[in-house]
């Protein structure tokens, strides 16, 4: 017998273990060797650390992972597959669909599509339906490696995937992916057959207008949104939060409580404040900057103008100059005019940064802490303004501290304590993640190896868990990024501790040393609220609008049950006013219930109802929001419960 006989190979398992598999291997068949159960579970793999199909070829000694829809990879896979899925359904179902991009994106996916069609969600049964005939047809899907030119061929009929193939190199090579008749311009990977994606695990959301390529110049292209998850349950779960989080929508709330409203007038992403949204806020300032005050900081104030050279000296005009709103000033004289250009703050740091550099500054007096409740602006796009939560003009609870390289770990570990203090008073749990170097940026590499080093070593040190997120730091420097979970499971991002290496460096700034030596100092931005708008939009979600006693807008609503008991109620208002009470008395003539049910509705937390019995006894009805009736109580007990509330 003769011929050639290809040689086993050996691959290693995430453990270590090495596992033999026959010459021509692919991870399916590693799956199996693995197992009967892993190989039905099995979605995709890991070659070498990178994500890959299951039909991929297998090398000697390349190190290997099988992954199934209980990894966050498996669950992006399964996602991107749906959005393929997606596109093929509305191709099947309108005329003239032009494809254009989908990704799987944070809880599913979505795609874009050009047709002269309007998609609605009233289309979505009908492509919900289309979607699940083409995952039980069970079609595989092959990918394939072709050149350019080849590719160009394929998609003759296709003019976005013609745009995107005519600015790759003409020499680089292009995955396409067939499932059945449909053709995909795609990197992958994806499940190995449309039977591997539940059928009842997704549901579309929403359509919405999406720039071509995220591009304002470019054609308006109709985006269909779909989530997906590993199982039907965990969609049931997803969707009864989500039902859960309109309810408590800051847009709709926020408006019907009387705290802000967003009007057309105006502009998009900025909020005005009524008189019981301004209440919120400057109770937030106050009780903040008394526990930073207590903490050594020291509050500043800076403009929200500054000439444009100060924006070139900090990098923020060539960097951030289409995030910012610029206009000129004439400085000059009738005889010669002079225009200057000036550009308003969408950041704090530079007028904290021209503050410490006004003035020498010796090793004894560092830490320098500077705060400023600091109003930005920000020239965010139309479509990604979202409520508080993405304006184009907030409020920074802005910090910054100038420091020595050894006091860099307490200072961070000072901030976090503060932050613990902060979402603690919220019980709000939270975790931390840190961004690292990412491939463009500035600094010796032994500063950024410092700086990493000194903030994991603070987390540590508070025994905070954190992840790291590799690559995603500023070009400047290093950050810790604060995320919380509110009270239905969601995450939201919410402080930042950063280190900047950039602003010492061009605004050179220095302190003296102890050996009279002029030294760089370290410095740290940290925003614990992160903006005072987004923190509070994010605290009426998770309060579902029922705000803390101390932080509620009106503290308590006094009802006198006829109008003769009006008098005595004024009398209760103004004795808890006496204490810092926030208390309104509803004198409407109005049944006592309809009073009881306004109060209820606007989240006020107590309600007094006083009639004959409570003016004679000088005592108080207490009724509390979500407790109901408790019962009658004196009137000087319950002024030490409001004024033991007061920040």
């Amino acid at each position: 017998m003769s011929g050639n006989v290809s040689a086993p190979l050996s691959v290693t398992l995430p453990d270590g273990t090495p596992l033999e598999l026959d010459a021509g291997a692919t991870l399916a068949d590693a799956a199996a060797a693995i197992g009967a159960g892993l190989a039905r579970a099995a979605l995709a793999g890991k070659v070498n650390g990178a994500l890959a199909d299951l039909a991929t070829p297998l090398s000697d000694g390349d190190a290997i992972e099988i992954v199934t829809a209980r990894q966050p990879e498996g669950l992006e896979v399964m996602r991107h597959s749906y959005a393929h899925i997606l596109a093929e359904a509305v191709a099947e179902l309108f005329s003239n669909v032009a494809l254009g991009m989908g990704p799987a994106i944070e809880d599913g996916f979505y795609y874009d599509f050009q047709t002269p069609d309007s998609i609605s969600s009233d289309d979505f049964e009908r492509i919900t339906v289309r979607m699940r005939e083409i995952i039980r047809r069970d079609e595989p899907f092959k990918r394939e490696v072709v050149t350019r030119e080849q590719a160009q061929d394929m998609f003759a009929d296709e003019p976005l995937k013609l745009e995107i193939l005519s600015e790759l190199d003409p020499d680089e090579t292009v995955t396409v992916y067939a499932h059945g008749d449909h053709l995909e311009l795609c990197k992958g990977p994806h499940v190995p057959s449309a039977g591997k994606l539940p059928r009842d695990a997704f549901a579309l959301t929403r359509v919405a207008g999406a720039y071509w390529k995220g591009d304002a110049e470019n054609e308006m292209l109709q985006r269909v949104y779909g989530v997906a998850f590993a199982t039907k349950k965990d969609l049931k779960a997803y969707q009864t939060m989500m039902e859960e989080a309109k309810k408590r929508d800051h847009r709709i709330l926020g408006p019907r409580l009387g705290l802000f409203q967003f009007i057309e007038q105006v502009g998009p992403g900025m909020p005005l404040f009524y008189p019981k949204g301004a209440m919120v806020v400057r109770t937030m300032k106050a009780w903040l900057a008394r526990e930073l005050e207590r903490r050594g900081y020291q509050e500043v104030l800076t403009p929200h103008v500054y000439r444009a050279d100060v924006w070139k000296t900090s990098g923020h005009y060539d960097f951030y100059h289409e995030n910012m709103y610029f206009f000129t000033i004439n400085e000059g004289t009738e005889e010669e005019p002079r225009e200057v250009e000036f550009g308003v703050k969408p950041m704090n740091c530079p007028g904290h940064v021209l503050l410490y550099k006004q003035n020498l500054h010796s090793y004894r007096e560092l830490p320098l802490r500077y705060f400023e409740f600091g109003t930005v602006y920000r020239h965010e796009l139309s479509g990604a303004v979202h409520g508080l939560f993405r304006a184009r003009g907030f409020t920074q609870d802005d910090a910054h501290v100038f420091c020595t390289e050894d006091q860099v770990v307490d200072e961070v570990e000072s901030i976090l304590d503060l932050v613990d203090y902060i979402m603690s008073t919220f019980d709000l749990p939270y975790t931390a993640e840190i961004s690292t170097r990412p491939a463009k940026s500035i600094g010796s590499d032994d500063m950024w190896e410092k700086a990493e080093r000194f903030l994991k070593e603070a987390l540590e040190r508070r025994g905070i868990p954190y992840d790291i997120n590799e690559g995603d730091g500023a070009f400047y420097g290093p950050k810790i990024d604060i995320k919380v979970k509110d009270s239905i499971g969601r995450t939201w991002q919410c402080s930042t501790i950063q280190v900047d290496f950039n602003l010492p460096e061009r605004f050179d700034l220095t302190y003296r040393d102890a050996d009279n030596s002029e030294k760089r100092p370290w410095m740290l931005h940290r925003a614990i609220f992160g903006s005072i708008e987004r923190f509070l939009g994010i605290l009426i979600e998770n309060y579902a609008g029922a705000l803390p006693l101390w932080l509620a807008p009106v503290q308590v609503e006094v009802i006198p049950i006829a109008d003769r008991h009006i008098d005595y109620a004024e009398s209760v208002a103004e004795r808890l006013r006496a204490v810092g009470g926030r208390v309104e008395v509803a004198s409407q003539s109005e049944p006592m219930k309809a009073k009881i049910a306004k109060a209820q509705e606007q989240q006020i937390p107590y309600m007094l109802v006083v009639g004959d019995k409570e003016a004679e006894s000088k005592t108080v009805a207490v009724r509390e929001r979500h407790e109901g009736d408790q019962g009658a109580m004196a009137l000087a007990d319950f002024a030490k419960i409001i004024e033991d509330a007061q920040v």
